[in-house]
This record gives structure tokens, sequence and C-alpha cells, in this order.
């Protein structure tokens, strides 16, 4: 019934594009007929509205992964570099969120933990929406920002890195089977930023996955059941991610590659000082408008990526 809604509803939004189309078109030709030039400014911010639409919508057609059309649940981890990686890591979720609120995505803060001083040390957002994970599949990888460090007395350069991690929201006992034998459940008091303890009941949950070593824990609710839940959600989802890497690692070795998308595998760098530029090494797209991409404004990274993993 999901998919059967998923395509009824991507049929949809064709026919109303193609709609506004011919609407456009009509009114195009009307104006002509007329001599009539007061709209051609209107119809122009009609015409790139629709050319935007007809973009997003061919990117959906390159998303036919087993999981593309699903949530995702994205989490971030500052790297080496201290408070810099920590504010680098905080300006990646503004990124991320920004790009899912321009998008029409729902955006909820699963689990985070502050920095010392600045930033954050992770954060674990779930994005709900059309084809989130398809999207955001892209964004897997270590992100490394170069700049004028705004926590050094001197001003000095910095390099800062953080990674990124995007796995498909999934459901248990539909999507993946899992063994309560197989978990270790721990509950503990949630802390603070500095480690000061912010719960006097232990409400915060740790469970580990022992055949895979996979650990999740959540203590941003008050309730130890509900930081459960989104711990095993959370699991859940880490485990249909690793079936898809170990599946798709099986099919490399046949196909005689296998590219790794882990730590150390830098995928994208911001570069703010002493010029600015966005680049993807995996692509070679690039930008020079640095602050409309930490904007959230990711998509022409978003295609390149798929169109280059076509095929």
């Amino acid at each position: 019934m999901k998919d059967l809604a998923q395509l009824k509803k991507q049929v949809s939004n064709w026919n109303s594009l193609l709609s506004e189309a011919d609407d456009l078109a009509e009114l195009v030709k009307l104006c002509i007929s007329e001599e009539e030039s007061s709209l051609s400014e209107s119809i122009r911010d009609d015409l790139n509205t629709l050319v935007s639409d007809l973009e997003r919508l061919e990117l959906d057609l390159f998303l036919s992964g087993e999981y593309d059309g699903r949530n995702a649940i994205l989490t971030l981890h500052a790297g080496a570099g201290g408070v810099d990686s920590q504010d680098w890591a905080e300006m990646l979720l503004r990124m991320y969120t920004r790009w899912a609120n321009s998008v029409g995505n729902e955006v909820e803060i699963l689990e985070s933990s502050l920095g010392d001083e600045a930033g954050i040390k992770s954060a674990t957002l779930q994005i709900k929406g059309n084809n989130a994970y398809g999207y955001l599949k892209s964004e897997k990888g270590v992100h490394r920002l170069v700049r004028l460090s705004p926590y050094d007395s001197d001003h000095a350069r910095h390099t800062s890195f953080a990674l990124i991690e995007v796995v498909p929201e999934v459901e248990e006992g539909v999507d993946i089977e899992v063994d309560p034998d197989d978990l270790k459940i721990e509950v503990f008091k949630a802390g603070g930023a500095g480690g000061q303890s912010v719960q006097k009941n232990s409400t915060a949950v740790r469970i580990t996955h022992i055949p895979t070593g996979i650990k999740v824990s959540c203590q941003n609710e008050r309730s130890q059941h509900q930081n459960k839940a989104i711990a095993m959600r959370i699991l859940v989802s880490r485990l249909a991610d690793l079936q898809q890497l170990q599946r798709k690692k099986q099919m490399s070795e046949i196909k005689g590659q296998h590219v790794s998308a882990e730590w150390g595998n830098q995928i994208r760098s911001y570069v703010l000082h002493p010029y600015k530029l966005v680049k993807d090494h995996r692509t070679g797209e690039e930008t020079a408008n640095a602050e409309n991409v930490l904007d959230g404004n990711i998509d022409q990274f978003i295609r390149a990526y798929l169109t280059s993993t076509v095929g």
C-alpha cells in the first residue's frame, strides 16, 4: 500500500506539472496575440518555478534503490579538530535542516550531544519526506571545512572534519528481523554538555547489537520507554543499511571493483578562505557560492551524484 501510494503521488505530480505547463503556454500565446508585455516578468518567474519542479521530478527517476523512497535517518559526528569541528558539525546540521525544509520535508532531532564550548559532538535527525533517503544517501562520508577559525585568537586557518552517516528508516518485523537475544540493553543517567547530570533517574538507553557490534543510544526523551523506542528505530535502520552494504560489496566483488565510503574518504570540501569554493571530489561538481550551499542549497551536488551513479 505504501508503494502504491508513492506511485500514485508520482503520477499526480507529473500530471500537475503538465497541466501547469499547458496553462503557462496558453498564457504566453495570449500575451503574444494581444501584444501584452506587462505579464512578462510574472511569466518568467512561473517558468523558472516550472523548470525547478521539472528538475526535481526528473531527479526522482534516478531513484530505484530498495529503500530510496523511505524517510532518512542522518547522523553527524564531529571529527578531529576540537571546537572547530564541533562548530562545523552544527553548521552541517543547519545546512541539512534548511535543505529538508526547502523541499517540504519534516525534521526531528532524535538524539544530540552538545559540544564542550560550541557546536555539537554528534546529532541524529529523522528526515521525513518523499525519497528523503534516496536524495540524502549522496551525503554519506567525510565533509571537510577550511576557514579562518573564529575560535583561534590568532584567527589562523583551520581545517575541520565531520562524518555524515545516512540510513533509510525501516520497520522491525517488516523490513528486518531482530532477535531479542542478540541485544544488550543498558540504561544510564542522561548527561548534558560538560558531563553534568540532567536526569536523576536512569532514563537514557544504550542498545548494542552483539553480532555486528553496532551501538546506538538515546537520552533526549524523559521516558526510558521513549528513548528505547527511538534507539531501536535507529538500530534497525543501521542494520538494514549494513545488509545493503554487504550486498553491494558482494556485487562489487563480482564486478571487480569496490569503493568504500567510510571515514577517511573525503567526499566534499568547503573552502571559505583564502577563496570560496565547494567541491565534490566524487563527481567534480563545484561552485564558488559557498554561502548558498551552507544555507541548504545542495541540490546540484545531489543531482551530480545520482546521475553519476546511474548504470
